[in-house]
């Protein structure tokens, strides 16, 4: 069992049920299917179902089965075991006895797909013992999405990192052209997944490289292994991501260069969209923390679509502004979605995202700016090192 919940965290927990006038936190695991399940309690990767209650008082208490009982070896409170299914559904009811009104990993209608973790069939079968589920996205964000003054420095340094691979990797395509030698994008992707592990970044590594056209696609990955040659008046995308070990948080970045020494001008108006955009959404949570405001995610992406939209290129940003950042790269915490979405969750303190507008002109060519953004005591802190104000132009003189 790794470090999960204390006593200290439990009280923690417990305040927040009673605030929120509900009986507990059922948290429902099976394999991977519920990390906030594995990250707040400390769980390794269980084989079989379990439930574990955090009630709003009183003792925490778990149901597993025999076969996974070594995983709960340092848990400090009463475990119930399991044989059968039959024993399962007849222990259930003793678990949960007194507790009706139950925080979980669900969303209504499925409306928020990083908070549904909890299969349907579990659902259905606990309202039938009377429990009245209430979204967990609250109790997420707070003890499972914030990140530790640990998670945050090591987060700095692969953030570092990871500018410094993106800078290398453009300037190994620039030099391909150069020598009449184009590098592939399947070459230079492969190269990026190699180099991050050198530096120590070795969890969760991988990238996007998509040169001209095939920037347009948001998640481009070439039909085969190599990809097409990076040449001379490509816009060259590299998305890279990654963390050194598996309890830190990863940083993920976005970056664009030229293969050319002027930018084409539909190209470069349509990067200054996408760059005032990333700036507006930076702008309205600097001016929520000065003023003491809540912001909710969706509210960051209204701010950074309606600058893109103005510029007439509303049509081909076609994601949300960005997705929450915990020991998963797509984490439990709130995302900034008012479009694939309507993400209402505050962004609270201790939590961090990305924040990664972009155009995508089918056909022609793709831009994004993706920053990681911590909401610390200080106030918003882009984590990115100097982020990117303008295209970089790799054959420059």
């Amino acid at each position: 069992m790794r470090v999960g919940l204390s006593s200290e965290s439990l009280a923690a927990v417990q305040a927040a049920l009673q605030e929120l006038d509900l009986d507990g936190w059922l948290l429902f695991g099976f394999h991977r299917q519920n990390p906030v399940a594995a990250s707040v309690l400390g769980v390794d990767d269980s084989t079989r179902r379990y439930f574990a209650l955090l009630p709003s008082r009183g003792e925490p208490r778990v149901l597993t089965h025999s076969i996974d009982a070594s995983l709960w070896t340092d848990w400090s409170w009463p475990v119930l075991h399991y044989r059968g299914w039959r024993d399962l559904e007849r222990r259930i009811p003793e678990l949960l006895k007194g507790c009706r009104r139950l925080a979980m990993e669900t969303s209504p209608e499925g409306a928020i797909p990083t908070l549904d973790r909890v299969p349907a069939g579990v659902m259905s079968f606990l309202e039938r013992l009377g429990v009245a589920p209430s979204s967990s996205g609250e109790l997420v964000t707070i003890f499972n999405s914030r990140w530790s003054e640990d998670q945050l420095a090591r987060h700095r340094e692969t953030a570092k990192t990871l500018r410094r691979v993106a800078h290398e990797a453009f300037r190994k395509a620039a030099k391909g052209v150069r020598e009449g030698a184009p590098i592939r994008e399947g070459e230079l992707a492969e190269w990026i997944r190699a180099r991050l592990p050198d530096l120590g970044i070795t969890v969760g590594v991988d990238c996007v490289v998509a040169a001209g056209s095939a920037a347009s696609d948001p998640h481009y990955q070439p039909r085969d292994s190599s990809g097409r040659p990076v040449g001379e008046g490509d816009v060259l995308l590299v998305d890279l991501w990654g963390k050194p070990s598996e309890i830190d948080v990863p940083a993920d970045q976005t970056w664009m260069a030229y293969l050319g020494r002027r930018v084409p001008d539909r190209v470069q108006a349509a990067w200054e969209a996408v760059r005032d955009a990333r700036e507006a959404g930076l702008d309205l949570l600097d001016r929520g923390w000065r003023g003491g405001t809540s912001i909710r995610g969706f509210e960051v992406d209204e701010a950074c679509r309606s600058v893109i939209e103005r510029r007439g290129l509303g049509e081909y940003f076609v994601h949300r502004t960005g997705h929450s950042i915990d020991r998963e790269l797509h984490g439990s915490g709130p995302n900034l979605d008012g479009v694939e979405t309507m993400d209402d969750r505050v962004l609270l303190p201790g939590i961090g995202f990305s924040v990664e507008p972009g155009v995508y002109v089918p056909g022609e060519f793709g831009l994004r700016s993706e920053v990681n953004v911590h909401l610390g005591s200080q106030g918003p802190e882009v984590t990115t090192p100097d982020p990117q104000e303008e295209i970089l132009l790799l054959l420059e003189d």
